[in-house]
C-alpha cells in the first residue's frame, strides 16, 4: 500500500475548533495523512468563534479539545507536503515560536504548499514572506498583512503562488474547493 501524503495542520491551545477538525477531517476524506502539530504533543483547548447580533466583533466560547499528534519542534519539512495553519487565538503566540517560524520558511523556500485561515496569517507575517503576495484572513488583522508588505483581497479564498489563504470558518467551501483544485494540478 502506498504511503499517504502527509500534511502538517498547524494549531495550539485557541486554535479554533471548527477549523482543526474540518481541516483533519477533509484531508482523511481525500486521502491525506492529517498531522496535528501544537508547542506541545498534548490535549489542546480548542475555541469556537462565533459572529453574535449587535457584537461589533467575534464572541469567544469554549471548544472541542484535540490531540495534537506532534510537538512542532519534532517536525521535519520532508516529512510533509503541505502545511495548514489554522486561525483562531493560537497564531497569536505560535507567530512567536522559533521553531515554527523557521519550518514555514524552509517549507516557503522549497515552494510547497502553505494554506492559512483567519489568524493564522499571523505566522505568515512573522516568517516574512507575505510582501508582494495577494491574501486573505479574517478582516480584523490585515492590517498585519498591508504592514509587511502584502496585498489584503476581501475574497473568502485567495491563490497566490502555492499560497492558498482564506477569511474565516465560514470560507471553508471556497477554501478547500481552491486547496484540492490545486493539489489535484
Amino acid at each position: 500500500m502506498a504511503q499517504k501524503k502527509k500534511i502538517m495542520i498547524v494549531t495550539d491551545d485557541s486554535g479554533e475548533s471548527f477549523e482543526i477538525l474540518y481541516a483533519q477531517a477533509r484531508f482523511a476524506e481525500a486521502g491525506w495523512q492529517p498531522v496535528i502539530a501544537a508547542s506541545k504533543k498534548k490535549a489542546l483547548h480548542g475555541v469556537i468563534h462565533d459572529f453574535e447580533p449587535g457584537w461589533t466583533t467575534y464572541i469567544e466560547k469554549p471548544g472541542y479539545r484535540i490531540e495534537a499528534d506532534i510537538a512542532i519542534a519534532r517536525a521535519k519539512p520532508d516529512d510533509y507536503e503541505a502545511v495548514m495553519l489554522i486561525g483562531g487565538r493560537a497564531p497569536e503566540h505560535l507567530r512567536y515560536n522559533t521553531r515554527l517560524i523557521k519550518f514555514i520558511k524552509e517549507f516557503h523556500k522549497r515552494n510547497k504548499w502553505i494554506f492559512s485561515i483567519c489568524h493564522g496569517v499571523q505566522i505568515l507575517v512573522a516568517a516574512d514572506i507575505v510582501a508582494g503576495r495577494k491574501l486573505t484572513c479574517y478582516e480584523n488583522v490585515r492590517s498585519e498583512v498591508a504592514m509587511a508588505g502584502g496585498k489584503w483581497i476581501n475574497r473568502q479564498s485567495v491563490v497566490d503562488g502555492k499560497l492558498v489563504t482564506a477569511q474565516t470558518w465560514q470560507s471553508h467551501a471556497e477554501f478547500y474547493r481552491d486547496i484540492f483544485r490545486c493539489l489535484d494540478a
